[in-house]
């Protein structure tokens, strides 16, 4: 019996606690562009990107009022979507902070551009794009050889406007 999971396995969706659930609507609806599929009154809605039911489950079942989850202690770290392409990205990351909310971080991984940033209820999420897996570096084994370098977000803003930086 093989302890492997299929190579085409992957993260079906993720399901949130959230404080309050019309400003997180607001937040992953209006904010990084996610479209309500359903909602059940006050207690729970799902957003999907538009292929599937529902890519972010929200719960107010046991944080309805809470404060957010503390930093030292386990649990999510964040969660990160996905964007097709650099441009998408760009726009992504411009309604990000046209929201006022601020960067944690930004980083060129060589496989990949990422920000990372908070939700209203303190969740951690990553906005990425991979790049080719041709131009992903790679030790001389043929091993990834990710790197942590400082993200162009400048570039990344111009190009999300529909401009090459």
């Amino acid at each position: 019996m093989s302890t492997r999971v299929p190579a085409d396995t992957r993260v079906g969706h993720i399901h949130l606690k959230v404080t309050d659930l019309d400003r997180a609507i607001a937040f992953y609806g209006d904010v990084l562009g996610f479209t309500l599929t359903q909602r059940y009154g006050t207690q729970a809605a799902f957003l999907s990107a538009g292929a599937y039911h529902h890519d972010i489950g929200l719960n107010t079942w046991h944080s309805r009022g809470a404060g957010p989850a503390p930093d030292r202690a386990a649990g999510l770290y964040h969660v990160a979507f996905l964007f097709p392409d650099r441009a998408s990205l760009g726009a992504a990351l411009g309604r990000v902070l046209a929201h006022g909310t601020p960067l944690d971080g930004a980083a060129d991984h060589g496989v990949s551009e990422a920000v990372y940033f908070r939700d209203p209820d303190g969740n951690g999420i990553e906005l990425y794009r991979d790049r080719a897996q041709a131009d992903w570096p790679r030790q001389a084994d043929g091993t990834l050889a990710m790197i942590n370098d400082p993200l162009d977000v400048d570039g990344l803003l111009e190009e999300g406007m529909g401009t090459s930086p």
